[in-house]
């Protein structure tokens, strides 16, 4: 897996650095694999079809290669990408991270910003959504350099303004019911969540998601979360206060007092996600924060492949 120390990236003080190494490496690393045979990699030009018009015909190319190649341009994107982020309160979790570590926001708009990069490459167009409690940011799908800068730019105001004291709860149902509305017919959408909703409000946000089918758009759900803490619950046989990052109740205990009742709860609400996902045809992607970003690009791929 593509892995890159994020503190010896954050003297540059932006995301394009981070995810043009994360993509240079995951484009290594596949040249090297079984994957090798998918596309990476778009020429800026495409050969010229008789009876078009001349007007984009590159004549310096021409000049050095005797052929005539069209440049290609913004309508030209091969497909429609919308990625969207859930940045409530829980996707702070942890707090504390170790070296070369993110929490699930950070793993989630650093992913988002390497597969942007990818899209980028592949000429095709990417949104951006941002929701917790309302929908925060919502842009439409373009694919110059120039949106990719300003994404960055709001990704990277995004990740300056989180405060594990700012409460954001989510609303997520009602804001992808709103993003599935916005977003141009026949996308693929790219959702990153921890999915970390009440019993409640697990229908609501199901059928949001079915929402999104219903409106022709292919959907990969990234279920971002510490696997080891919030999975597998592996924390020491020591005295821990656990805080509700959105609402801000706390409790103290042992976690082996309670451990073999939470991963009952978690595994109930991981099967009900998984089928949920397989009634709805939703490619649902388990996304831990302790690995690389590769799995994210590789869907991206897999999927691209069999929509073009």
């Amino acid at each position: 897996m593509t892995q890159i120390d994020k503190h010896s990236t954050e003297r540059f003080g932006n995301l394009d650095f981070l995810a043009k190494q994360v993509v240079e490496g995951f484009i290594t690393g596949l040249h090297k694999s079984p994957f090798h045979g998918f596309s990476v990699e778009f020429a800026e030009h495409r050969l010229y079809n008789t009876g078009e018009s001349t007007r984009h015909i590159d004549w310096k190319l021409f000049a050095r290669s005797d052929k005539l190649f069209v440049k290609r341009y913004e309508e030209e994107t091969n497909l429609r990408c919308q990625i969207v982020i859930d940045t409530s309160s829980s996707m702070l979790f942890p707090e504390q991270t170790e070296k070369g570590q993110y929490n699930k926001i950070g793993f989630s708009i650093h992913a988002a910003a390497a597969l942007i990069e990818l899209l980028r490459r592949q000429r095709d167009a990417f949104g951006l959504s941002l929701f917790a409690e309302d929908i925060e940011l919502h842009t439409p799908a373009r694919s110059s350099y120039t949106h990719q800068k300003f994404l960055f730019n709001e990704l990277e105001k995004k990740l300056r303004s989180f405060s594990p004291t700012t409460a954001h709860t989510t609303r997520a149902a009602s804001s992808l019911h709103r993003i599935a509305d916005a977003i141009h017919r026949r996308s693929l959408v790219f959702v990153f969540s921890d999915m970390f909703d009440t019993s409640e409000q697990s229908e609501e946000l199901f059928s949001a998601l079915q929402h999104l089918r219903h409106n022709k758009h292919e959907v990969i759900l990234f279920h971002v979360t510490d696997k080891t803490l919030e999975l597998d619950f592996k924390f020491e046989n020591r005295p821990y206060t656990f805080i509700d990052m959105e609402s801000g109740e706390s409790i103290k205990l042992n976690p082996s007092a309670v451990r073999e009742h939470y991963l009952e709860a978690v595994n109930r609400l991981k099967k009900d996600l998984v089928l949920k996902c397989a009634q709805y045809r939703i490619d649902l992607v388990e996304a831990d924060i302790r690995d690389g970003f590769d799995k994210v690009l590789l869907e991206y791929l897999i999927k691209r492949s069999k929509m073009i």
